[in-house]
């Protein structure tokens, strides 16, 4: 337990962002899930609907420092191989 108040504050408000990161880390994972599943049900609308809500919580995420900024790019470029590659079949 803190004994200053200022690092009992910094624990509660750590333990928020904690929570906050967590949650919106897994959003992004059942996003991604959901646009895999979309890719191998080959229907071309609700691919790239999943694409773009995908592109824009991983932007999100990095705007708020939630994920790095590259690691963010790297998701993107991957799933868009994945699309370029289910579109061409």
């Amino acid at each position: 337990m803190p004994n200053i108040k200022s690092a009992a504050k910094r624990a509660k408000t750590s333990e928020k962002s904690r929570q906050r990161n967590a949650e919106t880390k897994s959003a992004l994972k059942t996003l991604r899930k959901g646009l895999l599943a979309a890719i191998a049900a080959n229907e071309a609308p609700k691919t790239a609907a999943a694409y773009r809500a995908f592109c824009s919580a991983l932007d999100k995420g990095a705007k708020h420092g939630i994920i790095a900024k590259n690691t963010a790019i790297r998701k993107k470029a991957r799933a868009a191989t994945l699309l370029r590659k289910s579109a061409a079949k």
